[in-house]
């Protein structure tokens, strides 16, 4: 499985954007998409999750509220609607995906097998 993410840029405080995470290859229904983001000199922390198979929906408390995860009906595209975007959601995000993902252990990173290559977005005061 190969993740290809796209949709980043650069958007004023109170903006949107809306994040894509094309796979390629056989996504299952065990499968668990995931949205990561990292801030500069910041680790690594989760944003967002989905089960493919249900669709079960899963976020951090910095962004419950004012993002979406969704994802395509093909089953091989994860979506992140950014809203009410504020300037430290300014971070590289990163989608991922992974199997048999328990629920305790999705906000994990080390849960997840595949990982896209990362897309800037940045929040403008």
């Amino acid at each position: 499985v190969q993740l290809q993410a796209s949709g980043g840029g650069l958007v004023q405080a109170g903006g949107s954007l809306r994040l894509s995470c094309a796979a390629s290859g056989r996504i299952f229904g065990s499968y668990t998409s995931g949205w990561f983001r990292q801030a500069p000199g910041k680790a690594r922390e989760f944003v967002a999750a989905i089960r493919w198979s249900g669709g079960s929906t899963y976020y951090a408390d910095s962004v419950r509220g004012r993002f979406t995860i969704s994802r395509g009906n093909a089953k091989n595209t994860a979506y992140l609607q950014m809203t009410s975007l504020k300037p430290e959601d300014t971070a590289v995000y990163y989608c991922a995906a992974g199997a048999g993902i328990i629920t305790t252990a999705l906000m994990s990173d080390n849960q997840y097998d595949y990982w896209g290559q990362g897309t800037l977005v940045t929040v403008s005061s």
